[in-house]
């Protein structure tokens, strides 16, 4: 008759006997524990403490190299604010000297064509005095000459 543990339990038998071998069961329980802690247990936890370690170094080592790029790109960010300003500064100053020159060329230019303006007016009045004094003597001759050709008789 094949007895399960429930029927054996029933008919009084123990499922577990505590006897002499849960000493010994005990004991050889704490030598594989001792051996066990000291060969994998405890390079287990070590290992897994000094990589927490790298880890955190990795990381305070990142945070530290963070904040050096932020600082190095701020400084650039102000070097470069700075010859911004100083190029915008040299690109005023050079505008304004282009300006005083053109300025300068205009005014000189401007005055030159009225030099050159009042010289032509001054010889033109002057010829015009030096052909009126070689015409007007010679204009009432013409104009005797035309009237008489135009009246067919002498005019006096």
């Amino acid at each position: 008759m094949d007895q399960t543990p429930i029927t054996s339990l029933a008919a009084g038998h123990p499922l577990i006997d505590i006897d002499a071998t849960v000493i010994v069961q005990f004991v050889v329980f704490l030598v594989l524990f001792a051996i066990a802690n000291r060969f994998l247990f405890q390079p287990y936890l070590r290992l897994r403490e000094r990589r927490r370690a790298g880890i955190e170094g990795a990381r305070a080592e990142a945070t530290r190299m963070t904040a050096q790029a932020d600082a190095a790109l701020a400084d650039y960010e102000k070097r470069l604010a700075v010859a911004r300003d100083s190029a915008n500064e040299e690109s005023r100053k050079i505008r304004a000297e282009a300006s005083r020159i053109q300025q300068a060329e205009t005014q000189s230019a401007h005055a030159q064509a009225q030099a050159a303006l009042e010289k032509a007016q001054a010889t033109v009045r002057a010829e015009t005095e030096a052909a009126r004094g070689q015409l007007l003597p010679q204009a009432d001759a013409l104009a005797r000459s035309i009237a008489s050709k135009l009246l067919g008789r002498e005019v006096a």
